[in-house]
């Protein structure tokens, strides 16, 4: 039985990853931003749940030091979170929403859990998806989208982000765990409420059901990385779409130079040693 915290678990992939890993009888741990959604969530699977708003790098912080508190063993964390904000906007620690929610509030998450994820020779989970190759924008020197911004853009670039530090971590902590990226496919759930444009429409329009996979099957990589052995049932490091190595990607990737880069940037941003 394996111990798997689960961030955006209120609804979506991540509760339906969930409630299928409970029923294989592991240890689950969900985290949602919205109280009531992830308390019902975690009542009618019997499990523990957190409160957590990663617009608010505060509240990460206080999420990382109460799973360390609770368990001593994370096997599988799944930083799951994310989505497309709209327009721009700052979070109360200054910093764009989108980049912020995505990318810097799990690799604050990440790091701040690494001394038991170590010990536990985990599985760090990215969800990350296919508009890090149809969208992103990949500026280093403007993360923030201060110079250019379009909220599309600026969800791919999240996006990329969490694939180019999948590969980072991989390489500075692969002796002690496995980190693995992920496209979970075109999934019909809450994602892009609060977007416009055909982003809106293809989450929320009349073609929804057409267009869209249901949660379950965007749950089914989820499930299969967090229970799957490193190294056999996956390869540490790559970014996976339909279970198999992602074989068209942003041209970015695998770019160990701008991986280490994104990394002292964000390190620098969240005040921790690179």
């Amino acid at each position: 039985m394996k111990t798997i915290v689960i961030t955006g678990a209120s609804d979506g992939i991540g509760a339906a990853a969930a409630k299928e890993l409970v029923r294989r009888k592991h240890r689950v741990v969900i985290v949602g931003r919205d109280p009531d959604k992830t308390a019902a969530v975690a009542d009618r699977l019997g499990i523990e749940h957190h409160v957590a708003d990663f617009a608010d790098l505060a509240q990460v912080r206080a999420l990382a030091a109460t799973l360390r508190e609770r368990h001593d063993t994370i096997d599988v964390l799944a930083n799951n979170a994310g989505g497309v904000m709209g327009e721009r906007a700052l979070t109360v620690d200054g910093f764009e929403r989108t980049f912020q929610v995505n990318h810097l509030a799990p690799f604050l998450l990440t790091h701040e859990l690494l001394p038991v994820l170590r010990d536990s020779r985990a599985t760090v989970i990215q969800t990350s998806s296919l508009a890090a190759r149809l969208y992103a924008k990949f500026d280093i020197a403007d993360l923030q989208g201060e110079f250019s911004f379009d909220p599309m853009a600026a969800y791919g670039n999240a996006k990329l982000a969490n694939i180019l530090f999948t590969e980072e971590l991989q390489r500075r902590h692969g002796d002690a765990l496995s980190a693995v990226s992920f496209h979970p496919g075109v999934v019909g759930t809450n994602f892009a409420a609060d977007s416009r444009g055909a982003i809106r429409f293809l989450y929320h329009g009349p073609l929804k059901r057409l267009l869209t996979r249901t949660p379950d099957k965007g749950a089914d990589q989820l499930i299969w990385l967090a229970t799957a052995t490193p190294g056999s049932g996956f390869e540490p490091g790559a970014f996976y779409i339909d279970r198999k190595v992602a074989a068209k990607v942003n041209p970015l990737v695998g770019d160990a130079v701008t991986a280490l880069e994104l990394w002292e940037r964000s390190a620098a941003m969240v005040s921790i040693d690179a």
